[in-house]
């Protein structure tokens, strides 16, 4: 088993910049691939980024690309997303995963884990 805890959402206005933060702990090995998923208020669940464990190939949603960046920090089994010039329509809770599997998927199906989310909201 591996259990996932998210941390530093928060509040920030558009075009402002924000980290969360994802730690991993119990079987980490496990944990081949880690990824961010995102979800708003009356929408479903969407995927963000992911990124192997090695960090050698990272995945991301078009509508991040280029301004959010995902990465691990191999030491603590952590995994961040830095997110930059943040819109509004980014507001959501953002859910950490982790999959067993070797590739990162962009379906919420392939994850085995799930941590409880953290809180984003981007003012206008």
């Amino acid at each position: 088993q591996v259990q996932l805890a998210e941390s530093g959402g928060g509040l920030v206005q558009a075009g402002g910049s924000l980290s969360v933060s994802c730690t991993a702990s119990g079987q980490t090995f496990s944990a081949r691939v880690m990824g961010w998923f995102r979800q708003a208020p009356g929408k479903e669940r969407e995927f963000v980024a992911a990124i192997t464990w090695n960090g050698a190939t990272t995945r991301y949603a078009d509508f991040v690309k280029g301004r959010f960046t995902i990465s691990r920090g191999y030491a603590d089994s952590t995994m961040y997303l830095q997110m930059d010039s943040l819109k509004p329509e980014d507001t959501a809770v953002y859910y950490c995963a982790a999959d067993r599997d070797s590739l990162p998927s962009a379906s919420d199906a392939a994850y085995d884990y799930w941590g409880r989310g953290t809180q984003v909201t981007v003012s206008s």
